[in-house]
């Protein structure tokens, strides 16, 4: 039974049926815990930003393609004309739909200073327009839960080696076979001196199933932490500084799509994450 037969999904946009939320509820639940077990706190973040933040990150500049904006109707209104209002009717669009999660933690943080092994986590609705889309492998829109560490830049190391680890377990436990490949961030600039860092050494690496990416490890230096002005609370020997970020990133539809792949159905596979996550618990 394919996705499409088992949720309502039309146009990049998916309806999950009750043992699908069901999953997903599971699975973000286990990876919000991962965070909470380390201390991090959870925050919670709008589904839509002003334009000139998201701006700030170069999302338009590198992400033109997937972007996706929005901004209300002037009146009076005529309606939809053929799946769509005339651009006559639509008012500035002054709203940006974020690509991804992890743009609330930084800007929650804009203009403080943190501590040098700040840990947060945080789900929200991303957005993009990609050229075609594939039941729950690729959607318009979808769920990420992120965890993001702030501060020093071995604070954000020591998290995303634990976090690889972790993920790397997991898929195990699942009888998941998985390859992790070296990727490409665009929010280091063609010809910037990030850029050749990344060459030299990768900040990105994904976590892939099945041919599918479902999770990523990101290492963004301290390119958010200039961008919003976020600063390092001095410790003894230290004079805080600018903060380094970086996130590890969870596309949970794309989870729900290969284990119900794999397993049949979704009540088979909440079955089996429930008793990999027993397992893993201490006696």
């Amino acid at each position: 039974m394919s996705d499409a037969e088992r949720n309502r999904i039309t146009g990049g946009l998916a309806i999950l049926g009750p043992a699908e939320t069901a999953l997903l509820r599971l699975l973000d639940d286990t990876f919000r815990g991962w965070a909470a077990e380390e201390g991090g706190v959870e925050l919670s973040a709008p589904p839509v930003y002003p334009v000139d933040e998201l701006a700030n990150f170069d999302v338009y500049t590198n992400f033109p393609h997937l972007a996706l904006v929005a901004g209300g109707l002037r009146t009076p209104v005529s309606g939809p004309d053929g799946g769509h209002f005339p651009a006559d009717q639509v008012a500035p669009a002054r709203l940006g739909l974020p690509t991804a999660t992890c743009f609330g933690a930084y800007l929650y943080f804009q203009d403080r200073t943190v501590p040098a092994d700040t840990l947060v986590t945080l789900v929200n609705r991303c957005f993009r327009g990609e050229e075609h889309f594939d039941g729950l492998r690729r959607l318009l829109t979808f769920q990420m839960r992120e965890i993001v560490a702030l501060g020093s830049y071995q604070h954000t190391q020591e998290v995303i080696a634990r976090y690889r680890n972790r993920i790397e377990e997991l898929l195990g436990e699942l009888s998941l076979e998985v390859t992790v490949d070296a990727a490409s961030d665009p929010f280091f600039e063609k010809g910037g001196a990030r850029a050749l860092l990344q060459r030299m050494q990768p900040v990105k690496y994904e976590f892939s199933v099945d041919g599918l990416a479902i999770a990523s490890v990101n290492t963004h230096r301290n390119f958010f932490g200039e961008r919003c002005r976020i600063g390092v609370e001095p410790q003894e020997g230290t004079t805080g500084g600018t903060a380094f970020t970086g996130c590890v990133a969870f596309g949970l539809e794309r989870w729900v799509s290969v284990l119900t792949d794999r397993c049949g159905s979704a009540g088979r596979a909440h079955e089996k994450v429930e008793r990999a996550i027993r397992e893993r618990q201490p006696v």
